[in-house]
Parts: structure tokens; sequence; C-alpha cells
């Protein structure tokens, strides 16, 4: 385990911050500066919470039953039935990490000192961080409005003590059970304490940090496979000259073709083109990919920054204005809704999926002898006896296409819920949860790029042709790295998974940055 601090303050996170205790295990520590700003909003909202006039989330009931006002001696009752009944959720386990980024991101807004809650609600939810303890959130639950309610209403109840939760050895207990023994003392929820745990987007906000840092290594990844892709198809690197790139000033695709230039410089294998079935210019798969590619890398930094602004942000309603008249306010608002992050989770899904489709252009182009200039069908031994990639081929394909049903955008619609009070919603949870199973998509996809340009490319050395140093380097690795070069047919699946893993761990670009240096 990863034993960096990350010691959280009243001005919000950074993602690396999020990517350390949600995948790292790093150890969290609340602040000064937050307990003290957590205390003063407390104050305000047990002064509100003497008055006789009702308060929304402070001494009334929730959503459409928000019209009815909660006696003192009834509220933490309230609190305890608000979390139980929220716990809503039903199917499959979401992933550790998931979870982990979801509680650490509900921590940040509750140190934001604009929820109300007690600072020990926060120390209490760091312990559960710090300890390993992971509650069972479910896939389904959240419409991305109101928060995540289900997801975060499942953490709550852990830190109540009830529910149930995966301990640091990965066996699931009794939520009370863990807590007792880590020596954690559940927490009595207070005034406004359970709405707050619960009214947030920090589940779709988490994925979308983990996804944003998951396609930046793919972008470039891809770029490196489109590279090979056109060494292998003799393609030419002209079209990557960066004054063709000034003339449209997207930054993404300067981006994408300087990377793939720096992948191609040396080559004896391009610029050939013309020799044996003369080619006035490569196909588009070849020829766009820096204009494909850099669309998504701009479509990302778009996405990281609505990110880095909700990470900024304290979400929650009501919202504790410390510093209004009269020793400050609660203020309902609607900064639950997570259109913002809604939005952008679909754009990246989209962006995703159409860089798995020109992948997999490339990769059939390699396969067929038709449009490979002079390499053997699906790139097999002795053709006829042996398929080669063909089924590789159909593998990448089927990717291809439920990647197609993944970029649906999920933020379009919307169902009402809490008898129309919540008339309008975000499905951000829904655009996130697709975005993750894209993600791993994609990177199975360009994994079979991978796979046949290095297998074509070998053929082309073995025929006496020079690939660039970085491509030679990459083909080196992924030999050593155990995905096999050419040869008789033989259990493919194994080799496919080994490509899978060479690419997701990011291997792929430490190979090729050993010859060209950092790539973007």
């Amino acid at each position: 385990m990863n034993m960096h601090n990350v010691v959280i303050g009243p001005h919000g996170a950074t993602p690396e911050d999020v990517l350390a205790v949600a995948r790292a295990g790093a150890v969290v520590e609340v602040g000064p500066a937050a307990v003290a700003g957590m205390a003063a909003a407390r104050e305000v909202v047990e002064a509100l919470a003497a008055r006789p006039e009702p308060v929304y989330g402070v001494s009334t009931g929730f959503g459409a039953l928000a019209v009815r006002h909660i006696s003192p001696e009834l509220r933490a009752q309230l609190q305890r039935s608000l979390v139980r009944s929220h716990a809503a959720g039903m199917g499959p386990r979401v992933e550790r990490e998931v979870v982990r980024a979801l509680m650490f991101l509900r921590l940040k807004t509750l140190a934001s000192g604009r929820t109300g809650v007690r600072p020990v609600v926060a120390e209490t939810m760091a312990a559960l961080l710090n300890a390993g303890i992971t509650p069972v959130v479910h896939e389904y639950g959240s419409l991305g409005c109101s928060g995540d309610l289900a997801p975060l209403a499942h953490c709550a109840q852990v830190l109540m003590g009830e529910g149930e939760a995966e301990g640091p050895d990965g066996e699931v207990r009794p939520a009370g059970e863990l807590l007792a023994a880590h020596g954690i003392e559940p927490v009595e929820l207070r005034e406004k304490e359970g709405l707050a745990l619960i009214n947030g987007t920090d589940g779709m906000l988490g994925m979308l940090l983990m996804a944003c840092a998951d396609l930046a290594g793919l972008f470039t990844a891809a770029d490196i496979t489109a590279a090979l892709s056109l060494e292998a198809l003799l393609g030419t690197e002209r079209v990557l000259a960066p004054e063709l790139h000034a003339i449209r000033p997207h930054p993404g695709q300067a981006a994408s073709a300087a990377n793939m230039a720096k992948m191609l410089a040396g080559s004896g294998l391009t610029g050939h083109h013309q020799d044996d079935a003369p080619r006035v210019q490569d196909a588009y798969s070849i020829r766009c990919a820096p204009q494909v590619a850099g669309a998504g890398r701009d479509t990302l930094a778009h996405a990281r920054l609505v990110a880095e602004r909700e990470l900024a942000a304290a979400v929650d309603n009501p919202v504790v204005l410390v510093e209004g008249p009269g020793g400050g306010r609660v203020e309902s608002n609607g900064n639950f809704h997570g259109a913002p992050v809604g939005y952008v989770l679909d754009f990246l899904a989209i962006a995703a999926a159409d860089l798995g489709s020109i992948a997999e252009r490339r990769t059939d182009r390699l396969l067929d002898k038709n449009r490979s200039h002079g390499l053997p069908p699906f790139l097999a031994d002795d053709p006829g006896v042996d398929s080669g990639l063909m089924i590789a081929q159909y593998t990448q394909a089927a990717l291809v296409s439920e990647m197609k049903r993944l970029a649906v955008p999920a933020s379009v619609d919307s169902i009402p819920s809490s008898a129309m009070q919540e008339d309008h919603v975000s499905m951000g949870w829904s655009a996130a949860r697709k975005l993750r199973t894209a993600v791993d998509a994609l990177a199975r996809i360009i994994a079979v790029e991978m796979f046949a340009a290095t297998r074509a490319l070998e053929l082309r050395a073995i025929a006496g042709g020079r690939p660039a140093p970085a491509t030679a380097a990459v083909l080196a690795a992924v030999r050593e790295a155990g995905v096999p070069g050419p040869g008789r047919d033989r259990f493919l699946s194994p080799d496919l998974e080994a490509a899978h893993v060479f690419v997701r761990s990011g291997a792929l670009v430490r190979a090729a940055e050993g010859v060209t240096g950092p790539l973007a």
C-alpha cells in the first residue's frame, strides 16, 4: 500500500489526490483548517435547528416529504431513516476503486465547511478509508440527481455501523464487525448529517477522473499503434508534417501527429506507397489518424476542465453559507444536478468509440491481402491451412460494435422521481458506468491492432525491410512480454490477453518512449 498522505482542506482536492486514494491506498488526513471550517458551519446548523420555523434538511423531511416539520426528538431517527431507506441499490457490486473514490470525494465536500456536519463525521470517513474498509455499493440506484443517492447511502450506512463492507482482506462482513475490529466508533448522525452524506455527484465524478487518467494513456497508445500500422502498410509519413497540422490548429491533432512522427523517425519502410501498387494517398484510417485521435484528445481536455471545476465545488443541498448576514444561513439549491459531469462522460464515450472504430479499420487493412501491399492473407503462416489473425479481427469488431452501443448518451434521458419533485435527472451515474466498460473495450481494441501491426512489421523485417528505431523497440518489448510473432496457428486467446495487459499496463507507451522520449 502506498503510504503517501493526502491532507484534505476546505478548498477541494486534485485529480492526483483522488487517484492516490482510490487506486494506491493513500492515507487521508483531515487538516486543521477543514476541522475549523466544519465546526463553524455546524454552529449555523445548530442555531437553525433550535428555531421553531422549519428549515429544509435540518428540521424537515426530504424530497416530496419536505413539507413535514420534524420535532427535535425525532431528528436523529430522521437521519437514520434517511440513510437506511436510501440504501436501496441492487445488482452487482461496484468496483473497490470506484467506492473509494466516491467516499473520498464526499469527504472532500464535508471538509469544505459547506455541509454543516460535525468534524467527527469527516474524521470517521477518513478512518474507514485508511482502514481499507470499503462499503458494498451496488450497480443500480443512482439517477445522477440529488446526487448519487443510493451509492452514497450505502457508504453512509457503514459509517453508522450498519450494512455490509469489504475488509482489507477482501472478505465481506457486517459493517459493525469491521468497524469494531479496527477500533472505529460508529457515528450517531444528527441534524442534516445524513442528508449531507448522500447528496453529491461523487460517484460519477470519481469514475470520470479515473476514466480521464486511463484514456490519456490509451490516446498515446493509439498514436503508437497507428504509427505501427502506417509503417507496416508502407504508408507515407509526410501527412504528419507539423506545418500541415498548424493550418488546422486543434492542439490534440498536432499532439497526435507529433507522436506518430516521432515513432516513425528513421523508418526504412515508410514512403513506399508508390512501389507495389501506386497510391496517390493513404486511406482515411491511416491518413486521418491524427485528426480522429486529436479530436478525442481535445474532448478529453474539456472533460478534465469540467472535472477540475467539480473538484473545486462543494455539492450539497441545502448548503451552509457561513459568511451570510446574521451569522450565516442554510439555502436550498440545485448544485447536486449531475448534468455537467454527465455530458462529458458521454462525450468521452463517443470519442473512445470512434477511436476504437478507426483502429479496427487499420487492423482489417493489415489482414486483407488486397489492401495490405504484399502481406500474406490474415498474416497467416500458410494461408488456407492457417487462418492467422482472421478471428482476432472478429473479436475486435465485436468490441467496436459494443463501444458504439455504449456511445449512446445516457445524459439525454431523464426519468421523474420522488412524486415529481425531482422531475429532471442527469443519469450521470449510468453515463459513468458505461464509460468504464468502454475504456476497457478500447484498450482491447488497441491491443489487437498492436498484435496485428507488430506481426506485420516482423514479416516486413524478415523480407528485408527496416522498421524505425522506435517501432523496432516496441516490437522487441512486445515479444519479450510473451506476445508471439509470425508462425503457425496457435491458441490465440491467451496471446490477445497478453497484448491487452501490455497495453493497459502502460508497457507499450514506455517501450516507445525509451526511444522517442516523452510522448504527449
